[in-house]
């Protein structure tokens, strides 16, 4: 049976990591250096000691990180010096997204770049004077060794103190000064969607698809972006652009060929070689997008796609208690990619007659196409194959599945990744939001097959919505970041709170069940009571969250969306679904602060596009009542729900006027038929009973914008 892979048992008596739940503070408990978790303690023993503090920042799947580890932190030459002139602390990055927030915007304003592991110095009070990520234990390509690195900053502590605290005040008040957006007082206009779509088309890359050269990452954003202003408008330039990317990406090593899931970027401009740790995010996001793109096209690949990630979520990072676990490692027994790559004798010997087709396809030589080891990338194409070969098309992709499928059993046999256990409430929140969107999709196709794959995702998304509040959501309401072995890390911050809100109002979406609207709208209230910004927007930690050298507010996104736009997207979708004009009120004031960034650097900040586009969209409200399970009932929400349409919401209930959910209170069957109430602005046009009805009714409020 395959072992995961991870560091041997040390001999060294355990530090005060030992303590924690992260699987990341875990590998480096049994450390020579003495890290402290962050918190009151460390800092008082650097106030006492009256020495810096050396905070390092990362995270369980990050190569270079283990690799600093292994040179430097395991060293005990260089853990001596550090205990005795630092106060050493350890911080997960996914714990703390507050943290790694405030000091990558510090180690950015003073080297113009950041990454992990990040290595920060600080003022026993928090303040961060120098910084950088990784440090060789050898001087090389510019970069001192890290041991010269504490020795320099160690003397400029005793002989430069002046300096360095001069440093720190302006880095802190530079972060401040960053944090304060002023609102323009202008709600964003039409021709700031088109004036986003032309700069997005400008910056792609036409040869390999995506944005950007090397190392090139998915942007499944940018993607929804496209696809949603080619929906809502007809052009086919952004659609075009959109189904590029998505095809590069699925052809690409950056995609397991085999397993389903994505890794997290492609270190080279041609989606060919993969930096191999895989992220839940990541992996939620990109499903969520390949699933809108089949219903939008009808093109069964990008569904292919959509399922094999899906699948690889509920194989390799479902929690047994619901949940999702974080990443995988990128690394296998010490070797990144190890678990992935294959050699042709490899190849042919699993496969027989079939690795030559195998091989065409898929790109394996004997010389391999990365340090003698081939990544697999699908290079041919079938119509390509069938020729080659002499097979019909359905034979060959008969043989390539089956193909597939034996290396994977294969590859089983192997150690894997080791497995970062930890749940996120917001992570968990992009995966519930997409296995509720593919269910939903799934639930009216015509394939019994889909059908009953919706189901699965649907149980999926509850199993797991049903988990994270259980472990993070107490009785007193206040949302918890991580859960792990029976325990809480963290306070919840905005994107966890707005994440997890707009996943479970797509599960509502996919299952009727007030209980995940009720939640979320509790969330979202949430959001407006602790982390609004009177001058509009949202922080990213709560009015009372442990007080940090400045209150974060980053708008932009990065890997996962940011959580102001989150937060307004899902207020929107709540707004109308409630008729509240608070709701609406708090988007419509954030949307005011972001406008003028968002025209001039649109992939960094898509999300807020997507926001942008649902306010400026007549927002159909859809109330759908009548028995559940009924055909007439499924009918009309197969109208309603079935397609791809993200400026819709949809209500579905018996018709009691019982419902939480004010959408759907009083409306009545009609003649005791199930009925559909189209509305916008909570004002409803006539009610219907037929599919067709409602189909007209949608397309005409499509048509008045």
């Amino acid at each position: 049976m395959p072992m995961a892979s991870g560091d041997p048992p040390s001999e060294r008596p355990p530090n005060r990591l030992a303590d924690e739940t992260s699987p990341y503070l875990l590998q480096h408990a049994h450390n020579p250096v003495d890290w402290w978790p962050w918190g009151s303690d460390a800092l008082t023993r650097a106030k006492l000691l009256d020495r810096p503090v050396f905070l390092s920042i990362g995270y369980a799947a990050c190569h270079w990180c283990h690799v600093m580890e292994r040179e430097s932190f395991e060293d005990d030459a260089t853990a001596a010096f550090l205990n005795g002139h630092f106060i050493p602390i350890k911080v997960d990055r996914e714990e703390r997204p507050d943290l790694d927030q405030i000091y990558m915007g510090a180690v950015q304003a003073m080297t113009g770049g950041g990454g992990w592991p990040m290595s920060v110095f600080l003022t026993p009070d928090g303040r961060p004077f120098y910084g950088g990520t990784y440090f060789p234990p050898e001087p090389r390509h510019g970069l001192p060794s890290f041991r010269q690195l504490l020795e320099g900053i160690d003397r400029a502590w005793r002989e430069q103190r002046d300096e360095l605290e001069e440093a720190a005040g302006r880095i802190v008040s530079a972060l401040a000064s960053g944090a304060r957006l002023a609102a323009v007082q202008e709600a964003p206009r039409p021709n700031l969607l088109d004036t986003a779509v032309a700069l997005i088309e400008g910056s792609f890359d036409t040869g390999t698809g995506g944005w950007g050269g090397a190392p090139k990452f998915p942007q499944p954003m940018t993607i929804e972006f496209l696809l949603r202003r080619a929906v809502a408008t007809g052009d086919p330039r952004p659609m075009a652009v959109a189904r590029r990317s998505l095809d590069a990406m699925a052809d690409g090593g950056v995609r397991d060929q085999l397993g389903g899931g994505f890794h997290r970027y492609s270190t080279d401009a041609s989606w060919l070689v993969p930096h191999f740790e895989q992220m839940l995010y990541d992996n939620a996001q990109l499903a969520r997008v390949y699933v809108n793109a089949w219903s939008a096209t009808g093109e069964a690949r990008y569904l292919e796609v959509a399922q094999g990630t899906l699948d690889y979520m509920l194989r390799e990072l479902a929690r047994a208690d619901g949940p999702f676990a974080a990443s995988q490692d990128a690394d296998t027994d010490g070797v990144e990619g190890g678990t992935f790559t294959w050699t042709a004798d490899e190849i042919r010997e699993a496969l027989g007659d079939d690795a030559g087709l195998f091989s065409t396809a898929y790109g394996v030589t004997d010389d391999g196409n990365w340090e003698g080891r081939t990544i697999l990338s699908r290079v041919r194409p079938g119509a390509d194959l069938a020729t080659l070969h002499g097979l019909e098309m359905g034979e060959v992709e008969r043989r390539l599945a089956a193909a597939r499928e034996r290396l994977l059993e294969r590859r089983a046999t192997r150690t894997q990744p080791a497995r970062d256990d930890k749940a996120l409430a917001a992570w968990n929140g992009l995966a519930i939001g997409a296995l509720a969107d593919a269910a939903r999709l799934l639930t009216y196709a015509a394939d019994a097959g889909l059908r009953a794959t919706a189901d699965r995702y649907r149980a999926a998304a509850v199993r797991a919505a049903e988990g994270i509040l259980a472990g993070l959501l107490p009785d007193d309401g206040r949302l918890g970041r991580s859960w792990k072995d029976g325990r809480v890390s963290g306070r919840g911050v905005l994107e966890d709170h707005a994440d997890l809100a707009d996943g479970l109002l797509a599960l509502y979406e996919a299952t009727f069940d007030e209980r995940w609207f009720t939640t979320a709208r509790g969330l979202l209230d949430t959001v407006l009571a602790r982390f609004a910004d009177p001058a509009g927007g949202f922080f990213d930690t709560a009015d009372d969250h442990e007080r940090l050298v400045t209150r974060p507010k980053d708008v932009q996104d990065n890997a996962t969306p940011s959580g102001g736009a989150m937060a307004t997207v899902a207020l929107l979708r709540l707004a109308a679904l409630t008729g509240e004009s608070r709701y609406r009120d708090a988007a419509d004031r954030a949307l005011t602060t972001i406008t003028p960034f968002v025209a001039r650097y649109p992939t960094a900040f898509a999300m807020w596009l997507q926001a942008i586009d649902l306010a400026l969209a007549p927002i159909a409200e859809i109330a759908v009542v009548g028995p559940g399970g009924a055909a007439g009932t499924t009918a009309l929400l197969a109208a309603a729900a079935g397609t791809y349409a993200p400026a819709r919401v949809v209500a579905a209930g018996p018709g009691d006027g019982a419902s939480e959910v004010p959408l759907l209170r009083d409306r009545p069957l009609r003649d005791g038929r199930p009925t559909a109430y189209v509305c916008r602005g909570f004002a409803c046009r006539e009610p219907v009973t037929e599919p067709e009805a409602l189909a007209e009714q949608l397309a005409e409020h499509s048509a008045a914008v």
